[in-house]
């Protein structure tokens, strides 16, 4: 059954968006899918609809549909998991480099999720719809490492909770073009769409939302430097944007990288190896750590070889 939801707007939200209203609002629904409900005309301000970018004035009568998540139609996988931790809310898997998180167009029936549906059956969130059960968050195709996919929908509203709140701690592992002079600091550049190219992102656009990177050198190879990078906030493509917008792209990135790889990589350089939070139902802090892949150690002995010799 849907939910309709309806809010007369006051003096403390005057000219906020539409967008961030409904989505601080309704907790248990993501910022993309508001926005989704408000294309598809399930939301309305004094009975007429609107855009995303619509600002509330005082007085606004705001109606929202939510409709009822669709029945799955996405066949699950009998696909091998990586499987770190499991317990009756939650499910830690490390996601390998080139498999995408969830269905869309051209991957249907060869993602994280078709996995998923097949190791949880029916034990899945369906908060963010039909094509993504169970997913709170996610990372890049080329990226491999650690995702956090929740059981049931109150594990979900939990941790998309603590994710809004960016207090979720999230370390990834990079190899960035260049020598990194500084031994660790901060990028803090707000992250939107491309102007140009709506598949690309980049740094400090028009309505760019806040995003923060904290990094630490680990390593140097004379033109390439081994990094940690914490995320503060979780930008689509943020470590990438970041990392070239401070002049050093990650190694093997062919969106954002300057030039073609020496190395015969598939996409960028990009570990998620740390994943910690409050876990939903127990209230103690859990973190859960995803060793590099192969490919990624054999480089560093590489260019760990080649600096040295």
């Amino acid at each position: 059954m849907e939910n309709i939801n309806e809010y007369i707007i006051g003096d403390e939200n005057k000219n906020v968006r539409i967008d961030v209203f409904l989505s601080d609002v309704n907790k248990e629904v993501t910022r993309s899918h508001i926005k989704k409900l408000i294309d598809d005309e399930q939301v309305t301000v004094n009975g007429k609809t609107v855009k995303p970018s619509y600002k509330l004035n005082i007085g606004d009568k705001v109606k929202i549909i939510i409709p009822e998540p669709k029945e799955l139609e996405i066949n699950p996988l009998d696909y091998p998991l990586d499987i770190i931790y499991e317990d009756e809310d939650i499910l830690i898997v490390n996601k390998e480099k080139g498999m995408v998180v969830h269905p869309a167009p051209g991957h249907y029936d060869d993602t994280l999720v078709n996995a998923i549906m097949h190791h949880c059956k029916d034990n899945l969130s369906g908060i963010n719809g039909e094509l993504r059960p169970g997913i709170v968050h996610r990372i890049d195709r080329d990226t491999s490492g650690i995702l956090v996919i929740c059981k049931n929908d109150m594990a979900h509203n939990n941790i998309a909770a603590q994710l809004k709140e960016h207090s979720i701690k999230r370390r990834y592992y990079a190899i960035v073009c260049g020598n990194i002079k500084e031994d660790e600091g901060t990028v803090d550049a707000p992250i939107g769409r491309n102007p140009n190219d709506r598949k690309k992102m980049q740094a400090n656009v028009k309505n760019g939302r806040h995003a923060v990177t904290h990094f630490k050198v680990l390593e140097r190879f004379g033109n390439y430097t081994y990094v940690e990078c914490e995320l503060e906030t979780g930008r689509t493509h943020q470590i990438r944007v970041h990392m070239k917008l401070i002049g050093h792209p990650l190694l093997g990135d062919s969106v954002y990288g300057a030039h073609k790889s020496p190395f015969k990589l598939e996409g960028q350089t990009l570990h998620a190896g740390v994943l910690g939070f409050i876990h939903p139902r127990t209230g103690e802090y859990v973190e859960f750590k995803a060793d590099l892949p192969e490919y990624f150690e054999k480089l560093i002995k590489i260019l760990r070889n080649k600096t040295n010799n």
